[in-house]
């Protein structure tokens, strides 16, 4: 391990240590080193990517350590405080006839590096029970929700307000100019269209939710990708109590996006929406849904500069690999969720979720269209998803997470996507040092 790799690694003890000799000679309180937090994420991580329509595989392993650093805020009617983080990312396996799956920063010559690291931090500000902060950050809503599905989460920077001064009322807004994905050191990355493949400006949003009553919730987002589109999301949520472990839960979304400004990525007008209805009973839940994309253009959502689609689309047929969000296309869903722990098993889970899409039809984008040629008419595709996890409950390894996920896509007709499985083998253990 080189030099700077080790300075990077030791920064957050160094910190620590700091902290803990500071704290010692203070009275116990919330303030900035008594209400500050050491923790470190070691996460253990394999991805094979095996495609089955002429592409190449992807296959890597590697691990990374995930250090952050949150400090509590100074005395006054006016806190301040500080966040940082640390991460180290070392690859086990890889190589360039297997480096396509976005696990690792890449070396000029197209080979991953062995070894990288990335640092950041944001200071913060709170008055009564509003938080101000600028610097790296990992903002997460329908509109702008950031990925940690690799080595490393995918950081933005930029300015985001929380408000939670009225009960029941959540308030999200944000500004953000620039990125770093999840497979990359820098933080100076743009802000893309997926699908579009096209380069926009800065990215705000403003938003939040709203609690009716324990069993109703609706949440509401606008926002703007400069010189792309505005996006707006609306979510309503219903839990109908049906008796002793028994619920009905109904849950909607529905997203509205226009072209912005210079419209880089050509005209859009888009609505999607989803329906789903999950009934629980113990132990077991069953859900169906339906999906629908209204529109010449599919619903387009945020790519950073390293390639990584991140996590805004809320859809509820939503998955894995597909999100089944081509032009005019719809979808149906069934998926079964299992919570083992009411049958013996407590921290283990098992969900599987099987979705089919069809109508897919793109032969009405304009020419002039950053989407035009993206999707033929009565493209058909499938996708199901296996996901099980267990978190240890205790011994030396508690809170130890082991999670095994699997991906399998089809294509019944058209080429608007490829036949491909993906499974992925995540181990995370959590320490908290203080």
């Amino acid at each position: 391990m080189n030099k700077n790799n080790i300075i990077s690694l030791t920064v957050m003890t160094l910190l620590a240590t700091a902290v803990q000799a500071v704290s010692a000679e203070q009275q116990p309180g919330t303030g900035f080193i008594e209400g500050s937090q050491l923790s470190v994420l070691n996460r253990n991580y394999y991805y094979n990517s095996d495609n089955h329509s002429g592409g190449k595989d992807g296959r890597e392993w590697g691990h990374s350590i995930l250090s952050a650093f949150t400090s509590g805020y100074t005395s006054g009617t006016v806190g301040f405080g500080l966040d940082a983080h640390a991460y180290l990312a070392l690859k086990l396996d890889s190589g360039r006839g297997r480096n396509r799956s976005d696990m690792f920063p890449m070396k000029s010559n197209g080979a991953s590096r062995d070894e990288s690291t990335s640092a950041g931090a944001a200071v913060k500000m709170r008055i009564s029970r509003s938080e101000l902060k600028y610097g790296d950050l990992r903002p997460y809503n329908p509109v702008f929700a950031l990925a940690d599905t690799r080595m490393f989460p995918a950081t933005a920077t930029g300015f985001m307000f929380t408000s939670s001064e009225i009960d029941d009322l959540y308030i999200d807004a944000g500004h953000f100019t620039s990125g770093k994905d999840y497979n990359q050191t820098h933080g100076d990355g743009d802000f893309f269209a997926g699908y579009a493949g096209v380069k926009g400006g800065n990215v705000d949003y403003l938003g939040g939710s709203y609690g009716i009553d324990d069993n109703t919730s609706v949440t509401l987002y606008t926002s703007r990708y400069e010189d792309l589109w505005r996006q707006h999301y609306l979510n309503g949520n219903y839990t109908l109590p049906l008796g002793e472990q028994r619920a009905l839960n109904l849950d909607a979304n529905i997203y509205r996006t226009t072209e912005q400004g210079q419209a880089l990525a050509g005209n859009i007008d888009v609505t999607a929406w989803s329906l789903a209805a999950a009934y629980s009973i113990g132990a077991h839940t069953l859900t169906l849904g339906y999906q629908k994309i209204h529109g010449d253009q599919p619903l387009d959502y945020l790519v950073m500069s390293g390639g990584g689609f991140q996590d805004s689309i809320y859809l509820g047929n939503a998955s894995q690999y597909a999100n089944f969000n081509g032009p005019n296309e719809r979808s149906w869903r069934v998926g079964y969720d299992l919570d083992l722990s009411a049958i013996g098993l407590p921290g283990a889970s098992f969900s599987i979720r099987h979705v089919r899409g069809s109508d897919i039809d793109g032969t009405h984008t304009s020419a002039d269209s950053a989407y035009y040629g993206l999707y033929g008419k009565n493209d058909k595709h499938h996708t199901t998803d296996l996901d099980a996890r267990y978190v240890v409950q205790s011994g030396v390894a508690k809170d130890l997470l082991i999670c095994v996920r699997h991906a399998r896509h089809r294509m019944t007709s058209g080429n608007s996507n490829v036949d491909v499985d993906r499974f992925r083998l995540v181990l995370e253990y959590p320490v908290s040092i203080f």
